[in-house]
């Protein structure tokens, strides 16, 4: 009987022990990898990878698990794989995530499991209006941001008449909300087209209606496969020099290399806007891009760019807590202070978390080796916030 009572007192004893801290901070990573929409996916893993090569593979003086999974560009694998980080892995920070649709799915199951969920990438509305959360931060935009941006040039810009062409999903909708906000003149066409596994890639018929519209100008999201498909019909319709072409994350490093290629020079000289260009006059962006560029051989995309910021804000939170994953409460106070060096530079956050900054115009050219890229212009919006922080209580 004593040592029956001992055995008891000695679990009591240990079960009254905080747990010891883990020895390694986890990052879960989902993107797509298989798929036409693959080279997307693995452009942010090249990005985190170099970042976390920068950083020595520590945060607090701890080292890194980087645990990547592939969502398979659908929602229900993506949640599949976000349920085994969480439940599996016991990851600290989920991160990544090119599609809304795919984060819109897997953000319960982070959240819920008491999990940092950082998007690299997807900006839906109801992650920045009502349905935000303590634990979610972006790294990157809310969707409608960037065509907000190409609104206001469009505006400046004179067009008067604007055709409108964008996959019909969370993102191309909140894509179309953007432009349609702060454009001023009129819509004369809009195409919501097929996406997802069954994706449409003939765009000829919209194509034909754009150019019988009237419309001043074209503008158009189309990211991954679509978008070089996208460009090199644009170009076979003969509309290149007949109405101007604006994008937001159709045109980039990715599907540059491969129009280049094709020699479709339709691309040079369109316009786009983004938070962020390679050619950033900052020390971080310089050493980001010379860096990704000596390992693949080509320029960084956005989507790189903020995979990059992703793992340095993460660290600036575990730094902030020596380690200590366990203080969600100083890990979230540190992160939402956005005090890391960013590739964009300096900026902050909202009530949200999502980013407040500058967005730019960007124009494709070649650069002194004859390689096309995408450059900054000018800043179009500064210090922007997005349109639903003030439905964001927190």
């Amino acid at each position: 009987m004593k040592l029956r009572i001992a055995l008891l007192s000695v679990v009591a004893t240990l079960t009254a022990l905080p747990a010891a801290a883990a020895d390694t901070v986890k990052i879960g990573f989902v993107t797509t990898l298989t798929t036409p929409a693959g080279a997307m996916g693995r452009d942010m893993v090249e990005a985190a990878n170099i970042a976390l090569d920068h950083i020595g593979h520590k945060m607090g003086g701890k080292d890194v698990e980087f645990i990547v999974e592939d969502d398979g560009f659908k929602p229900e694998i993506g949640k599949q794989k976000t349920d085994k980080l969480v439940k599996q892995d016991d990851v600290d920070f989920i991160t990544g995530f090119i599609w809304s649709h795919v984060l819109l799915a897997s953000k319960k199951s982070a959240l819920d499991g008491g999990k940092f969920l950082i998007s690299a990438n997807a900006g839906p509305s109801p992650l920045a209006g009502k349905a935000c959360h303590k634990n979610f931060f972006s790294s990157s935009w809310q969707n409608d941001q960037n065509p907000m941006a190409t609104g206001e040039v469009l505006n400046s810009k004179g067009v008067k008449k604007l055709y409108i062409m964008s996959p019909n999903y969370a993102a191309g909708k909140n894509m179309v909300a953007g432009v349609e906000r702060t454009f001023k003149g009129e819509i004369v066409g809009k195409d919501m087209t097929k996406w997802g596994k069954d994706m449409q890639l003939d765009f000829s018929a919209e194509l034909a209606k754009a150019k019988a519209s009237g419309a001043d100008a074209i503008f158009v999201f189309y990211p991954g496969p679509a978008g070089p498909a996208f460009i090199k019909q644009y170009e076979q319709a003969g509309l290149r020099g007949s109405i101007p072409l604006y994008t937001v994350f159709t045109v980039d490093a990715l599907s540059l290399a491969r129009l280049q290629k094709a020699g479709l020079g339709g691309v040079l000289g369109s316009w786009n806007t983004m938070f962020w260009a390679p050619d950033l006059d900052n020390a971080t962006n310089k050493r980001f891009v010379a860096d990704f560029k000596a390992k693949t051989g080509r320029y960084p995309t956005h989507y790189a760019a903020q995979s990059y910021d992703a793992i340095m804000l993460i660290k600036s939170g575990v730094d902030a807590v020596n380690g200590n994953t366990d203080d969600q409460d100083g890990i979230r106070a540190a992160m939402s202070k956005a005090d890391f060096p960013s590739v964009r530079g300096k900026y902050r956050y909202g009530p949200n978390h999502f980013p407040i900054q500058n967005f730019y115009l960007r124009t494709v050219k070649a650069d002194a080796n004859g390689d096309w890229f995408v450059s900054y212009v000018s800043t179009v919006l500064t210090d922007h916030q997005d349109s639903y922080h003030d439905q964001c209580h927190l």
